[in-house]
């Protein structure tokens, strides 16, 4: 079975196209092109803004003028993950989508349903002549994953609508009233380079075989971080044994937990087989503590050539120490919302930058703003203290709940009246654009809510096909039955 089999077939029709337009994020570009041809050849009225943002506006079919206006939205780019072995290049390749039994998934990358099956939906609404719906508006906004800085862009009175369904959410059957914010903070060392002792024998060590995921809405799973993981072992590694550190990478990007991490280390020969036993011992542990969760953790030590240089032993101690001190994971659970997340911290990324840098990445969620910065600047001091330049970014703030929400209650309605039980209302540990969209209008009254999806930022992304057809129900429904102004 191919995807343009599935049903909804209008949905998965556009989700299929959107699959074969390259969009990293920061890289639109192409995607851009493809909405504007969309709103050409659909005769759709179409704006862009100075960043790249689209609106595409549709008037109100017959006997549905008196509705208000409803923005839909969604984010153009992707996260681009792949497998190590897998050859694809995000900036000219399509998605390979693989049916595989009751899921979609792609060839060894990120599938891009995140938020790809958001823009799908919008467009078959926008395409179709047989939708019954009020006014409504469209909106695609670019570079969601690295930074939301589309939805910061958005100027007031780019849209009209005073509702806004937000369709990239990743459980269906649950719809969310809140999100959290977020904050960066990055980290970057100094350190002295020396040349490598050519008497000595070196080795990578590689961690791999994580199933990585989301930072926000699977930080609460204890899943296996390949940085911490790295960074363990070394930190081991210089309590029994003299050692050179020439090179640490692992993890990628901010919104992702690490799924991989590789660090090219020096021993004495005589020192080898004491550090084999070590790491054996240490991967055993590993491999128990992640079982349930990554099953398929893997550390491996594997003879490499001779760099040129290595980190001097200050510094590489100083860096071993401040990456095993971060905080990583969730730092407090909320109050108010049982079983919700409220404040957690990821170690993105460990690089090995440009002029003799180590260049820790990391991001802070909370859903509240005095806590969010709580631990990034907690995160902050594990590094100011080794000696590390620290920097925050801008961040994005949170989505309060509101209860009293009148969009929540006919979403509510239309899915007990659909399905006949009653839709879980949430809040999500994830960032959403909601929050940035407030901050200029804020009288939207706004939900979100999507099918289900898995291990998206990650190659194991998938979408449950079944959940897309339910969801997509739901939300025709919902567009019928906006009780008038």
């Amino acid at each position: 079975m191919k995807i343009t089999d599935l049903k909804p077939e209008i949905v998965w029709k556009f989700f299929h196209q959107v699959t074969q337009v390259p969009r990293p994020s920061k890289k639109e570009g192409k995607m851009i092109e493809f909405l504007e041809s969309f709103a050409k050849e659909y005769k759709i009225a179409i704006k862009k803004d100075a960043v790249g943002n689209i609106l595409m506006s549709k008037p109100a079919t017959p006997g549905k003028e008196n509705l208000p206006v409803v923005v839909l939205q969604s984010h153009m780019d992707m996260v681009c993950e792949k497998n190590n072995g897998t050859v694809h290049d995000f900036d000219t390749d399509p998605i390979e989508t693989i049916v595989d039994g009751d899921w979609l998934r792609a060839n060894g990358t990120t599938l891009g349903a995140d938020n790809g099956i958001g823009v799908a939906a919008e467009l078959a609404i926008l395409a179709s002549n047989d939708i019954e719906h009020g006014p409504i508006e469209c909106l695609f906004t670019v570079d969601e994953e690295t930074g939301l800085t589309g939805a910061k862009a958005i100027q007031k009175g780019f849209m009209t609508g005073d509702i806004l369904l937000n369709l990239d959410s990743e459980d269906e059957g649950e719809i969310f009233m809140g999100c959290a914010g977020g904050k960066d903070t990055q980290a970057v060392f100094h350190y002295e380079p020396v040349q490598t002792n050519p008497g000595m024998q070196y080795f990578v060590i590689d961690v791999k075989g994580l199933n990585g995921g989301h930072s926000g809405g699977e930080i609460h799973k204890g899943l296996g971080n390949a940085n911490k993981i790295l960074i363990r072992f070394l930190y081991l590694l210089n309590e029994n044994v003299d050692f050179t550190l020439c090179s640490i990478n692992g993890g990628n990007l901010r919104n992702a937990i690490a799924r991989e991490a590789q660090a090219v280390i020096g021993l004495q020969p005589e020192n080898k087989e004491t550090v084999r036993i070590l790491l054996n011992h240490y991967a055993a542990d590993i491999e128990n503590e992640l079982k349930q969760v990554d099953p398929n953790v893997r550390i491996s030590m594997e003879s490499t050539e001779c760099p040129k240089t290595c980190i001097c032993n200050a510094w590489k101690e100083k860096i071993i120490w401040a990456i095993h001190a971060c905080p990583h994971g969730v730092i407090g659970m909320s109050h108010d919302i049982e079983g919700l997340v409220e404040t957690s911290t990821n170690l993105a990324s460990v690089k090995m930058g440009p002029d003799n840098t180590i260049i820790v990445g990391t991001s802070q969620r909370s859903s509240i703003e005095s806590c969010k910065n709580m631990i990034a600047n907690q995160v902050a001091s594990v590094f100011k203290l080794a000696g590390a330049v620290v920097t925050h970014g801008d961040g994005y703030p949170g989505w309060a709940p509101n209860p009293n929400s009148k969009i929540l209650k006919v979403a509510q309605e239309t899915y007990k009246r659909l399905f006949n039980k009653e839709a879980k209302i949430m809040a999500i540990h994830a960032g959403l654009e909601c929050g940035l969209f407030l901050e200029k209008y804020p009288n939207l009254d706004m939900i979100s809510f999507g099918p289900t999806l898995r291990d998206v930022h990650s190659p194991n992304e998938r979408i449950q096909i079944d959940t897309v057809g339910l969801w997509w129900s739901h939300l025709l429904e919902l567009l019928k039955s906006i009780p008038a102004k």
